[in-house]
């Protein structure tokens, strides 16, 4: 019988430096994958109509203009307005959500909550079983009566049942019983402890699940096309979808009367729609860098059990 040959340790640790470089080779292509694409759209946005009729999509343009960003800046009144509109309900809209889905995660995890089985099961029957467009519009509008109000953007999206399962296995994985009992033993109360030990414990779940309910109220456009009317209370994406589908249909108008605007210049219909996503997506790209390292730990930790 042939002898099986048992691998060192330093044989192991051989292998190290290789399949990192390996590693960090195949991520850096797959961050330059994602980096690219949006330096494009940057380029576009700055690159003259006439341009990329003849020559296409190009990375280095043969000439640049700012006639797209010009166009959109005679709305700098309304962009404004829904910029503030957007961060009003992605800033409320995210607190609201972080501390509900916390709470309640808290609750669930721990193992002393004589109905943390009835409300996990709860949580996971509204996750699967949804009311659906209609029930919901119904409630909100007739129920609540938040037709042309703010909170209709917030309130339907405030509480996360992803958030909350993210949340109760960080607690329950992370934040050491030990630290609680001797809490209460010093006449510490639930919410004393929650907010003083176990909020600061779990600061890279709670980053996580903000930036992932961050992302949602920003993109979210359709909340906005259901319940608002009102021209001051639409968000950026809401007003975005707005101005591209008005680019569309003054581009057919002038495709079919062969005409140019009166300044003579043709309308950037191809600059503007790269102008538009550039918008809607810098200022949370800018965002993303702040919660990094705390969201690579909120979504590795408890993954591993040592």
């Amino acid at each position: 019988m042939r002898k099986k040959k048992h691998v060192t340790s330093v044989e192991i640790r051989s292998f190290g430096p290789r399949t990192n470089f390996v590693f960090n080779v195949i991520l850096a292509i797959l961050a330059l994958s994602c980096i690219v694409p949006f330096f494009f759209m940057i380029v576009l946005s700055f690159t003259q109509e006439s341009d990329i009729t003849m020559y296409g999509y190009q990375f280095w343009p043969k000439h640049w203009t700012v006639a797209s960003y010009e166009y959109l800046s005679k709305m700098g009144g309304q962009l404004l307005k829904s910029l503030g509109v957007s961060i009003f309900i992605t800033v409320i809209g995210t607190l609201m959500n972080s501390l509900f889905s916390s709470t309640y995660a808290y609750a669930i995890s721990r193992r002393d909550f004589a109905f943390s089985r009835f409300f996990t099961i709860f949580a996971l029957i509204s996750m699967l079983f949804t009311p659906g467009m209609v029930p919901t519009y119904l409630v909100v509008t007739q129920m609540l009566g938040l037709k042309d109000n703010i909170w209709a953007l917030i309130l339907p999206a405030c509480f996360g049942v992803y958030n909350v399962l993210i949340m109760r296995t960080y607690f329950k994985t992370s934040i050491p019983e030990a630290i609680l009992e001797s809490a209460r033993m010093d006449g510490a109360g639930e919410l004393k402890i929650f907010a003083d030990i176990v909020v600061p414990l779990a600061i890279p779940g709670i980053a996580t699940i903000s930036l992932f309910t961050c992302l949602g109220y920003w993109n979210d456009w359709f909340n906005a096309m259901l319940y608002m009317t009102n021209d001051n209370l639409i968000p950026l994406q809401y007003l975005l979808v707005k101005i591209q589908n008005n680019i569309q249909f003054m581009s057919q108008q002038m495709s079919a009367g062969g005409s140019t605007l009166a300044s003579g210049t043709v309308l950037p219909s191809e600059g503007m729609r790269f102008a538009v996503v550039v918008i809607a997506t810098l200022p949370i790209a800018l965002t993303y860098p702040f919660f990094q390292k705390y969201f690579v730990k909120g979504m590795t930790v408890g993954g591993v059990k040592e």
